[in-house]
């Protein structure tokens, strides 16, 4: 019956719920599955985060509905830790508002902003939600590329030149979920006056704001003069702070966006529970330990994959930010296709990872390799995936 549903229809089954499903049933029947195949942070958050929440949620009347843009203590929160991190003054009142992470944010926002047949410009591949929220909403996509060069500003151009009606939204998103790619300021200040000259809006998604490696901190397209003009972006406490399952998110900018968000939000949601908002005011405005022992933690993480699943055969480019690896097939199974390998690694290897074709088509010849497990069971994933290519001819050396 769901085929007769005008949403359903536009929208194809989820290819990584497949594997989700091979790794579950994987370990129903008791095998050791290594899973690098969700973005789920492994570590918890700051202790003192915890404590707040406790402590809140002990008071009597802290469980009655709240505020569907968020507490002012958090709007205040957030506006400082743009000031803090970005050098970026907000309105906490109007330029300020919550979500339940950047996920939900993202497709209310489009809810609020899209009318059936806009075109809205999304990068292939992307992190479902990025298009997906424009569909659910009754939009057409239009995509663009995710590497930041030349190509990319001429597929912006062909696209405002010959789509009908033209483009009223881009959607960016660095560092990239899933390619890790990143961008520098220069790139945003070429959007932002790209942005004003077409008239399109701009939605950008910040969530791995803080994992960046090699000392090479990530801008934000709110530093940029003029980005309120035509910019809304999202950021997430899930991988900063470790406090995914809180749904804690926030979106920031321009404020006919926010406004519209905020509204919708309103008759969608009574906000967070307070005690997780009260909680993220103490992790935004408290020690900030975590967000350098996090980034610290996926560096390490990431050279030790890198170099395990080397020498195990497979060469796997280091990624510049995230917590993700972008990883294009071992060459003599490139014929395999994303999802058969990704199936063959879990079955095989007793690894999960992502395919890559289920990010958009362009994910094809690639899969995404989240670095959520510790250093130990890396070690051991490229020890089983070194059998697993040894067992199909593919060379590797010791490891």
């Amino acid at each position: 019956m769901n085929d007769q549903f005008y949403r359903m229809k536009r929208m194809p089954p989820y290819v990584i719920a497949e594997v989700n499903a091979m790794r579950h049933a994987a370990r129903l029947a008791g095998q050791d599955i290594i899973d690098l195949g969700m973005g789920n942070p492994d570590q918890p958050p700051p202790q003192h985060v915890i404590d707040k929440l406790c402590e809140v949620a002990a008071k009597p009347d802290a469980h009655g509905y709240s505020q569907s843009k968020g507490i002012p203590g958090l709007r205040r929160a957030q506006a400082g830790y743009y000031a803090r991190r970005f050098g970026v003054e907000l309105d906490p009142e109007t330029e300020v508002v919550v979500t339940m992470g950047s996920k939900e944010g993202l497709s209310s926002l489009a809810t609020a902003i899209i009318a059936p047949g806009d075109v809205v410009l999304a990068p292939n591949p992307s992190y479902p939600i990025h298009t997906f929220g424009f569909i659910i909403a009754g939009a057409t996509i239009r995509s663009v590329p995710v590497t930041p060069d030349e190509h990319y500003w001429e597929s912006l151009e062909r696209a405002m030149n010959y789509t009908v009606p033209r483009p009223s939204v881009l959607v960016v998103s660095y560092p990239s979920n899933p390619t890790s790619e990143i961008v520098d300021l220069a790139f945003y200040e070429r959007l932002v006056a790209w942005a004003k000259e077409n008239q399109v809006w701009v939605v950008s998604d910040l969530a791995y704001s803080e994992l960046y490696f090699d000392g090479n901190p990530t801008p934000s397209i709110m530093q940029v003069p003029g980005a309120k003009d035509v910019a809304i972006e999202f950021t997430s406490m899930s991988k900063t702070y470790s406090m995914a399952g809180w749904r804690m998110g926030f979106a920031v900018g321009n404020r006919q966006l926010i406004a519209a968000l905020t509204r919708v939000k309103s008759y969608l949601d009574y906000g967070a529970f307070t005690p997780i908002q009260a909680a993220a005011c103490a992790a935004l405005n408290g020690p900030q330990d975590i967000i350098e022992t996090n980034r610290a933690l996926y560096q390490k993480r990431r050279d030790v994959m890198v170099e395990a699943f080397g020498r195990a055969g497979w060469e796997i480019p280091p990624p510049p930010a995230s917590m993700f690896a972008w990883a294009p097939l071992p060459p003599a199974l490139k014929a395999m296709g994303s999802l058969e390998f990704s199936k063959q690694l879990l079955t095989q290897a007793q690894v999960a990872v992502a395919p890559g074709v289920g990010y958009g088509e362009n994910g094809e010849g690639y899969v995404r390799i989240a670095m959520v497990e510790n250093e130990q069971r890396l070690r051991q994933a490229a020890r089983n995936i070194r059998r697993y290519l040894q067992s199909l001819g593919v060379n590797s050396s010791a490891a």
